[in-house]
């Protein structure tokens, strides 16, 4: 038997406290222009008229030569991203227009 702060592993196998596992949420990767300015990027999930961004960050800086569409294909390495610790939540009429990510180059 073995015992960790947050885990017990007894005969192989291992019991997690409650709680302590990270829930990753599974969406589609889009950029989010919303109402006052923000662009984002996460996770997106639609739940009737209330949105999510799972894993989001504010993108404050784009850093692209071709405009913020160039993103959908991952950062460059002048793209500036601040991310918000999370879930961003939001209405769905906030939305001006989402970009379609390749999650295959957004680490999120």
């Amino acid at each position: 038997m073995e015992i960790t702060q947050d885990k017990v592993t007894i005969n192989g196998k291992v019991y997690v406290l409650e709680g302590t596992q990270k829930q990753e949420f599974i969406g589609d990767v889009k950029i989010v222009i919303l109402q006052r300015g923000w662009v984002m990027v996460g996770r997106f999930e639609k739940n009737g008229s209330d949105c999510k961004l799972h894993n989001a960050s504010v993108i404050r800086s784009w850093g692209t030569t071709k405009g913020l569409g160039e993103l959908a294909n991952g950062p460059t390495p002048s793209t500036k991203l601040d991310p918000c610790g999370g879930v961003v939540e939001f209405h769905e009429l906030t939305v001006i227009a989402t970009i379609s990510c390749n999650p295959k180059y957004w680490k999120l």
